[in-house]
Order: structure tokens, then C-alpha cells, then sequence
């Protein structure tokens, strides 16, 4: 049987959606690049103290950049490039493969009445937004 991408992804955000999770992907490349231009800038107009202040401040801009909005991770899921949401359900393939299901509401009823498989799911997704996606999750509203 083909992976059906779109009731894998559907399976997914049930998933998410029963677990209220939220994920904020954080950017770190862009708070260090605050950081680095407060204190280039500190450092021309005030020389090695100008460095200490314009770290500091650049630190707390960068800080607040990378803070992050926390997004529903159905939201997440479906913003993916096509090549990443076929490698999450490749993975959620592997586990569910023995499954026979026809549409995405037959497969979310067949997981969700299995405690071990949905279990199984919810990791593989907890692992793969921390992991490939470096987000951070959120439980709850």
C-alpha cells in the first residue's frame, strides 16, 4: 500500500490536537546576529565600553527574537516543505504499516483505539518536532 501522505498528516494533527500541543521553532542564528551587530555598533560609538553595553542590549534583543509565538502544530505540520512532511510520515509509516485503513478517519479511529500505537505516534512527533524541526513544545491552551 502507497503512504497516503495526507491521512498520515491528518492522523498527526489529530494527535497534536487530542495532546493541545504547541511549537515554537526557535532562531537562534538571527538573535546572535542581534547580538553581535548591538555590540559592533556599542563598540564604534563607545570603544570597549561601548562593546559591554551594546553586548548587553544586543543579548536582550536577541533574547526577545528568539523568544518565539508558540503555533498549533497542525499549523507547523501542514507549513512544511513537501520533502520534510514525506520524511515524518515515511517514520509514522514504519510504525503504522501493518494497519488497514481507507480514508484518514478510519486510520485516526483505528490508532486512537489502540493506547500502545497512538503512544508510539505522539514520540514520534514529539521527537521530530524537537529534534529535525529544533522547536520548542507546548502543552496545553
Amino acid at each position: 500500500m502507497p503512504v497516503r501522505l495526507d491521512d498520515i498528516l491528518a492522523l498527526l494533527c489529530h494527535v497534536s490536537e487530542q495532546q493541545k500541543m504547541k511549537a515554537a521553532v526557535k532562531h537562534s542564528a538571527k538573535g546572535a546576529l542581534a547580538a553581535g551587530a548591538c555590540a559592533f555598533v556599542g563598540g564604534l560609538m563607545g570603544g570597549p565600553v561601548g562593546i559591554a553595553a551594546g553586548g548587553a542590549v544586543g543579548g536582550l534583543v536577541g533574547a526577545w527574537m528568539t523568544s518565539g509565538q508558540f503555533q498549533p502544530i497542525p499549523q507547523i505540520l501542514m507549513e512544511l516543505p513537501p520533502v520534510k512532511q514525506q520524511d515524518l510520515c515515511d517514520r509514522v509509516f514504519a510504525i503504522i504499516r501493518n494497519l488497514d485503513w481507507t480514508d484518514a478517519t478510519q486510520l485516526i479511529m483505528l490508532v486512537s483505539g489502540n493506547a500502545a500505537l497512538q503512544q508510539k505516534v505522539a514520540a514520534l512527533l514529539i521527537n521530530y518536532v524537537t529534534q529535525e524541526l529544533r522547536a520548542e513544545i507546548q502543552y496545553g491552551d
